[in-house]
């Protein structure tokens, strides 16, 4: 079994909490800075351009913001989650998308209301101008980008192709810097607002570059990680095991996953987010994996020996936020993995485990499951069958609460398919289990 911190939080303020107040609190004082040096800096040249000048400088406010929520900074990371935190970046996006559109819009009308000529000859004479071609090209990324992140189009591109293209966002950034420093008036209206203006550039851009770039190379350059295993579990599941040097100064925890990479087996840009199947100890890691795609069915081939890359370990499924002393650990799958990594760590209180399967033959490390399980003195409740089969939702509220009609007093953890992940969190939102008990997170890059 493997040691870690479990204190179970009462009546404090969470983790999740003080991380979303900090990041809140840093965003209201910088749009109130914001706010500030654009009334001191005095008005445009007409109404409409002191308005674009309005919508400029919080789209660079949204873009500074967009640069920290994926940085994957391990504060915010093991608080608040990766998922959460990809899903606001997602909506900070949009919302980032029609900022700047409002701008480049209100800047062709208020140079041609100005010189009293049409919006298309306007946008051409400012097509001219390098500093405003500048913008223009960072707006048209922006654009591309925000219109391959819909829903729509999303699903009908390979993830390889829609991260390529996300990736542009960077090359959008530069080019907005540029424009930015050639362009604005307000952040040059005093000594204060240039120190405040690139200091936090400077912040956001070492964020990313630190979380993204620096802290993966340093880990792997230390740790130097290694195949040791390949094992099948079934015709359809492997364990690979991955060693290095000090891993027990490795900041993982159980419940976390890694982006994987294994060079010389695949290509660099072919990463996949993996669950630890088993609680990190210091000795090695082990990810578990169904094959459901060109990578993941791969893995049974890839030479013991053989480096691997890890970046991580991230994600907030942990017993870090732990609020009760008993926990019910809700699987459906190959999410068994982070529950059986769950299961390993000491912690206070009884547990149960709901296992979610189309059949026992398809119940993934279920061996090692029951025998930990057995070990911490708990139940273990492996459901089979088609969902409706039996006639009632193996997740809705009734079936719920006959499983573990203490269920208001547990924590609970839910891992699995996203159709189960959202019938259980609706069954525990009609049981009122409070919001604060319940822990789910989506291990994905998109």
């Amino acid at each position: 079994m493997t040691a870690a911190s479990n204190t179970v939080r009462s009546g404090t303020m969470l983790p999740v909490d003080a991380a979303r107040w900090v990041m809140w609190t840093f965003v209201a004082v910088n749009v109130v800075i914001v706010e500030a040096l654009f009334l001191g800096a005095g008005a445009g040249k007409n109404g409409v351009l002191t308005v674009a000048k309005f919508f400029g400088l919080h789209a660079a406010l949204l873009m500074l913001f967009q640069l920290l929520l994926v940085a994957r900074l391990p504060w915010l990371d093991r608080r608040i989650g990766m998922d959460r935190l990809t899903v606001w970046h997602r909506w900070v996006g949009f919302g980032l998308l029609w900022t700047v559109l409002t701008h480049a819009t209100l800047v062709v009308l208020g140079y041609a209301t100005l010189d009293d000529t049409s919006m298309g000859r306007t946008f051409v004479a400012l097509s001219g101008v390098p500093a405003s071609l500048l913008g223009m090209l960072a707006a048209a990324v922006i654009v591309l980008i925000g219109v391959t992140s819909t829903r729509v189009l999303r699903r009908r591109m390979r993830y390889e192709v829609w991260h390529g293209l996300h990736l542009l966002l960077y090359v959008a950034l530069g080019l907005a810097f540029v424009h930015q420093l050639q362009e604005t008036t307000t952040f040059a209206s005093s000594a204060f607002a240039t120190a405040y203006w690139w200091l936090l550039w400077l912040f956001a851009f070492g964020a990313l570059l630190t979380g993204r770039v620096a802290m993966p190379l340093w880990r792997n350059a230390y740790h130097r990680f290694r195949v040791t295993a390949v094992v099948p579990e079934s015709d359809n599941v492997v364990s690979v095991y991955v060693t290095g040097r000090h891993l027990d100064k490795l900041p993982a925890r159980a419940g976390q996953f890694c982006i994987w990479r294994f060079p010389g087996h695949n290509h660099w840009w072919l990463a996949n987010p993996f669950s630890l199947s088993a609680a990190p100890g210091g000795q090695g890691l082990r990810l578990t994996a169904k094959a459901a795609g060109t990578t993941s069915a791969g893995l049974r081939n890839i030479p013991v020996g053989s480096r691997a890359f890890v970046e991580g370990p991230y994600g907030a499924f942990t017993s870090l936020h732990r609020t009760r002393p008993g926990a019910l650990l809700i699987a459906g799958g190959v999410g068994i993995t982070p529950v059986r990594a769950l299961l390993e760590e000491q912690t206070t209180g009884d547990v149960v485990v709901v296992y979610r399967v189309r059949s026992e033959a398809d119940a993934v490390l279920l061996n090692e499951v029951r025998h930990l399980v057995a070990l911490r003195g708990g139940r273990l409740h492996l459901l089979t069958g088609r969902t409706g089969e039996h006639g009632t939702p193996p997740f809705g509220p009734g079936s719920l609460h006959q499983l573990v009609p203490d269920i208001t007093e547990r924590d609970v953890y839910v891992c699995g398919p996203p159709a189960m992940t959202a019938a259980v969190l609706a069954g525990l939102r009609e049981l009122r289990v409070p919001g604060r008990q319940v822990h789910a997170e989506k291990f994905s890059l998109a």
